[in-house]
């Protein structure tokens, strides 16, 4: 199977969004010879199969959809799930402000469902490579069933340990964390990452917050910052335009930081306190 191709047809193997009445949407593996049933109708694949991205379709009973391609955020809500999972609104914030892309070696700490490991497995590209440490083997192994099913398995590597014991890389571009006590690892994750690395965390209440803050600044990562994400939609009509009744408000708090590596220059004791780095901050 494959994850957003570039062709501009359906091809057998590739992942394929079918979109109906009420935008009620399936998401399958395109393969030759087999069909999508569904409450308006038979599907053929091998109709699909061919026809270009964005055209319209119909089931046996004359049942109208549109034939896509699925973005990322497609497969993130579609994902399967046991666990909370990470949505759009943070993945692509986090993505863009840790600078991940194309080859890059990425850790995660906290696999899930897998949402988040999805997403830096296709950021990442065939070249990349995402490590995923998870201690609970039912949950890792739905993570591995949503990589398998979407054609990024390949990408990434899923270990099964508690992360108290450290991690087996080093040099790491990235790494996020989503744990309940993240103040607790920074030091091993900092092992982890490479000189200047970003770490994120994903930090669900503020006192968790501040016990991370001092940790971070105890072991020497700088630039921090803290924010969340609140996202509200639009009905998109013209003649009323106006926000829908509900809004993504509040799913976390997201906090960033940089391995750096400072030294005992004079000339450097003004940026260093300006961005926190010290050694008499006792973390808690």
């Amino acid at each position: 199977m494959s994850f957003h191709p570039s062709s501009s047809t359906a091809r057998d193997g590739d992942l394929a969004q079918l979109v109906g009445l009420r935008h009620k949407h399936f998401i399958i593996n395109l393969q030759a010879g087999t069909k999508l049933e569904t409450h308006r109708g038979i599907l053929l694949h091998d109709e699909l199969i061919g026809k270009p991205w964005g055209t319209q379709v119909f089931s046996h009973t004359g049942a109208p959809f549109f034939l896509l391609q699925p973005s990322l955020a497609d497969l993130l809500s579609n994902i399967t799930r046991t666990t909370q999972i990470l949505y759009p609104k943070d993945i692509g914030f986090i993505l863009v402000s840790m600078g991940v892309g194309p080859g890059q070696k990425v850790m995660e700490a906290g696999t899930g469902s897998g949402s988040m490991t999805t997403a830096l497995a296709y950021a990442v590209g065939d070249e990349g490579r995402v490590v995923s440490y998870e201690v609970k083997p039912d949950v890792q192994n739905l993570a591995l069933k949503n990589l398998t099913r979407y054609g990024l398995a390949s990408r990434v590597d899923l270990k099964l340990r508690d992360i108290q014991e450290g991690f087996d890389e080093t040099d790491a571009d990235s790494f996020f964390l989503d744990v309940p006590n993240p103040w607790d690892f920074v030091q091993n994750v900092r092992a982890a990452l490479k000189p200047g690395g970003f770490l994120c965390c994903l930090i669900p209440t503020i006192n968790q917050v501040e016990k991370t803050l001092y940790a971070l600044r105890y072991n020497k990562y700088a630039f921090i910052d803290v924010c969340e994400i609140l996202l509200r939609h639009y009905k998109p009509e013209p003649a009323r335009i106006r926000p829908v009744d509900r809004m993504v408000a509040h799913t976390g708090y997201l906090v960033f930081a940089r391995r750096i590596e400072p030294n005992e220059d004079p000339r450097g004791k003004a940026l260093s306190e300006e961005i926190g780095v010290t050694n008499e901050v006792e973390a808690t």
